[in-house]
């Protein structure tokens, strides 16, 4: 507005127009990296808020899981382990039931292997 010559005031306003083009790219290219940038800031956020009832619920398992590691103690029977692995809905729980019957089975061979000596020896 400060000139009155049109040429002048066309490569004015050719140079604006190039100068928003080039804004306009630099928040394109802006917003596009952050689509595909984790987002720390909100997720960081969301555990903290959550991390005492998360915290809560894992130490409520693991006493679960420590009360049902002393009952697969007291169990001596591989289908009673067996009728409670097929019950059990947790992978934990699973995995404890698992090895004990696995110890079980062990301790069958084991007794096994040592009744003929016994007998015998």
């Amino acid at each position: 507005e400060a000139t009155l010559d049109l040429a002048e005031r066309r490569r004015i306003r050719s140079a604006i127009r190039e100068l928003q083009r080039q804004e306009l790219e630099r928040d394109e290219e802006a917003l596009a990296s952050k689509r595909f940038r984790p987002e720390r800031g909100s997720h960081r956020q969301d555990d903290k808020e959550n991390w005492p009832r998360s915290r809560c619920l894992e130490e409520e398992q693991q006493m679960a899981l420590a009360a049902l590691s002393r009952q697969l103690e007291t169990i001596t029977d591989v289908e009673e382990l067996t009728k409670l692995l097929r019950a059990a809905g947790e992978y934990e729980e699973r995995k404890l039931i698992r090895a004990a019957i696995r110890k079980l089975r062990a301790e069958e061979i084991e007794g096994e292997a040592l009744s003929p000596c016994l007998r015998g020896g």
